[in-house]
């Protein structure tokens, strides 16, 4: 059976079921259903091979515990919102290895219902509409207080066993959308953050900039406001101010390149600090553990504020889109990680601006 045909039969099933709301909305869709499929059959949702949904196949028994069932199974999901009959909100069971979302992932009476979010923090957010099942996902798994929480009562440059890195996990562009307002982003005490990117009206929710199906950005409907935006590689040259945050004198660059510049000095600062503080160099590597000594293995010399730094650092390698989901609030992140580096190793903030 295609996919087509399987949509098809969805929306009979619904209409059968009394599911009218549903069954309107799949054929009051400005798309045919055959469009679509092959728009979802390209997206990483339906990527059955993507370790996001592979990773569990050869545990025993293969399967996904709660805590990855909810984002990573079209049954957790179910499970999550109470759609099979379950509590809403809590995953009550493991999940079945192998499989990936499908269109009744979303297109659910009960997913339909949504109106809000609530993020790791437990910050709730209200009023979004469809945009919260992705919020519910693409929120990340850690937040300020989680961070905060474990390097608490420790001195900041104290070596402590049990400290270790924490990962924020991975696709967390709703939690930089949402800012301060949320604090997934690691947020220093006594420091004001900008909470959620507004953008402009008609383009301010997920699935206004990011097709519904694909989760592909058209760079047609950026350029009537970004002139210089004609190909999607247009689109990482995008900047909407002169400030010239990272000091190099180019405000002609995408806020992209400002954030390359404060992300690759953080590193440089972090790696100050594991050589001249800690006692023991530390390197990013872009896969678990992400954060290695000078052997390769995974680092173990933490204190709380290679901690912080580092979650920073990480955070903002896994929101490619950090630039322009909420490209102040990342930039907040990186100049108050370098300053709060600055305490302990040699950082020049002179030619940085924080926003």
């Amino acid at each position: 059976m295609t996919w087509a045909k399987t949509i098809t039969l969805i929306v009979a099933v619904a209409l059968l079921a009394g599911g009218a709301v549903w069954a309107y909305r799949l054929f009051e869709a400005p798309e045919p259903v055959e469009a679509v499929t092959a728009k979802w059959e390209s997206s990483g949702h339906a990527d059955a091979t993507s370790e996001s949904f592979t990773h569990w196949n050869e545990d025993d028994p293969a399967e996904m515990g709660v805590a990855c069932a909810k984002c990573h199974s079209t049954y957790g999901y179910h499970d999550y919102l109470g759609a099979d009959g379950s509590a809403f909100g809590v995953v009550d069971a493991p999940a079945p290895a192998g499989g990936m979302l499908f269109c009744t992932t979303c297109h659910n009476s009960a997913s339909y219902a949504l109106t809000s979010a609530i993020f790791p923090g437990g910050a709730e957010i209200t009023g979004l509409g469809w945009e919260s099942n992705c919020m519910r996902c693409h929120q990340g798994r850690q937040s300020t207080a989680s961070v905060n929480a474990a390097i608490a009562g420790i001195a900041d440059d104290a070596v402590t066993d049990g400290l270790g890195f924490i990962n924020v996990h991975y696709a967390v562009g709703a939690g930089t959308l949402m800012g301060g307002d949320v604090a997934v982003g690691y947020q220093y005490a006594g420091k004001s953050y900008v909470g959620r990117y507004p953008h402009v009206k008609d383009y301010d929710t997920c699935i206004e900039c990011h097709d519904p199906h694909s989760a592909a950005i058209e760079p047609d409907t950026c350029a009537p406001c970004h002139a210089n935006v004609v190909t999607y590689g247009d689109l990482f040259d995008i900047r909407a101010n002169k400030v010239d945050y990272d000091g190099d004198g180019d405000t002609d660059e995408g806020i992209l390149g400002e954030i390359r510049t404060l992300h690759d000095a953080l590193l440089a600062a972090i790696r100050a600090y594991g050589t001249d503080v800690v006692g023991a160099p530390i390197a990013y590597v872009p896969a678990q553990p992400y954060w290695s000594n000078a052997d390769g293995a995974r680092y173990t010399s933490w204190t709380p504020r290679l901690v912080r730094a580092t979650y920073i650092y990480h955070y903002v390698a896994e929101d490619p889109g950090g630039f322009t989901h909420n490209a102040r609030y990342v930039v907040q992140m990186l100049y108050d990680a370098l300053e709060d580096l600055s305490v302990a190793v040699p950082v020049d903030l002179s030619a940085y601006t924080r926003p």
